[in-house]
């Protein structure tokens, strides 16, 4: 495979650093064409659907995708905002905000981009982005609280496949998960509390995570066990006893049994026996998006309704909450370790002055 050409490199400038925050995707506009291309990426990576690429191949191209993209687009459309997908829109605004609090902290020398694994901005042409502009050390921190193979390890291989074209390689840290981390607890509890504080507290906290195949689980990836952990702590932290609570896997696909219990049959019958109130939140999501807002918050509504429950409350995910934009900020400080990211008043200056030779430089290139 031939290396990419690339900028010659420039002896004696210092490194900058970046933090790269990766969600999973979004299609550029709630319509059937845009949907298709985004599943057609999506369900393509062998990380997230296990079967024989030529068998898969016909299933995807003469099932799936004709029929799936008009119906998911519908489901978009639902949930779209003024200013586009609401994970995008989230996901772009905890990177500024991630920014701003590392710089209040003294990391002066980060720069925070966000990226998608699927969609746009995709993960490489970010990549690229940042190397430009002198980025030499970089951080891949997914939105994936918890890992697994099928999102995690799937960033991982967008990343290392990039590189492989490219001769100079920044050096880069990438970050597994963090779905025991003290400040990522603390953001959902404090989501929970501030919720409950102004609309009351149900009988039963469902924590419902985006399910996997069960295959996954046999096969060693430690996803099922991530996300229970982060439930205990997240439950001993509300004070929850183990009748208050109950962990849930949501968003089956195909005919293979998946992590159970799964969400909407649980709701169901958590109506059927009597409850009126639950409250519903989705903590392997920290933004909010399709599966959020449109399956959990109106089909999931729906079948707890339809089911007699009568008083169905979704607590919304950590978005922009500024208790995980300070989680966020510690959990990057972590793998950022050893790295000169807090400049001296007189780096500040250097930095200052290579930026205005470099205008300069590019105006008498453009002259």
């Amino acid at each position: 495979m031939p290396f990419r050409k690339e900028p010659s490199h420039q002896h004696g400038t210092t490194p900058k650093h970046a933090i790269v925050l990766v969600n999973l995707g979004t299609p550029d506009a709630p319509t059937r064409k845009a949907v298709r291309r985004y599943l057609k990426q999506f369900l393509s990576d062998p990380r997230v659907v296990e079967i024989p690429r030529a068998v898969w191949s016909l299933i995807l191209n003469l099932a799936i995708l004709p029929f799936r993209s008009g119906a998911s687009a519908k489901k978009y459309q639902s949930i779209w905002t003024r200013d586009g997908s609401p994970l995008k829109v989230y996901t772009q605004q905890q990177a500024v905000q991630l920014q701003k609090m590392l710089a209040a902290r003294g990391h002066q020398d980060v720069e925070v981009a966000m990226a998608m694994r699927y969609g746009s901005p995709a993960l490489p042409d970010v990549l690229d982005e940042l190397k430009a502009r002198g980025c030499e050390r970089i951080v891949v921190l997914p939105a994936y609280p918890q890992y697994s193979g099928t999102t995690t390890a799937s960033i991982w291989d967008a990343v290392f496949d990039h590189y492989r074209q490219v001769r100079n390689v920044p050096e880069l840290r990438l970050v597994r998960n963090y779905h025991d981390h003290e400040g990522y607890i603390e953001a959902l509890a404090q989501s929970v509390e501030g919720y409950w504080e102004a609309h009351g507290r149900g009988e039963k906290l469902v924590m419902s995570f985006h399910g996997v195949p069960k295959r996954t689980l046999e096969l060693g990836d430690p996803y099922h066990c991530e996300c229970h952990k982060t439930a205990r702590l997240l439950a001993a932290r509300l004070g929850l006893g183990p009748d208050q609570y109950m962990v849930t896997f949501q968003s089956r696909f195909g005919r293979a049994e998946w992590l159970q219990p799964y969400t909407a049959p649980t709701v169901q019958q958590l109506a059927r026996d009597g409850a009126k109130r639950i409250d519903v939140m989705c903590p392997g999501f920290t933004s909010d998006c399709l599966e959020t807002l449109e399956e959990i918050n109106m089909e999931v509504r729906h079948d707890f309704e339809s089911n007699g429950g009568t008083d169905y409350h979704y607590i919304p995910c950590l978005n922009g909450n500024p208790a995980w934009i300070t989680g966020l900020a510690e959990i990057a400080e972590q793998h950022l370790v050893g790295w000169p990211t807090i400049l001296t008043p007189a780096q500040q200056a250097t930095r200052k002055r290579d930026a205005q030779i470099g205008r300069e430089y590019a105006i008498t290139l453009g002259a």
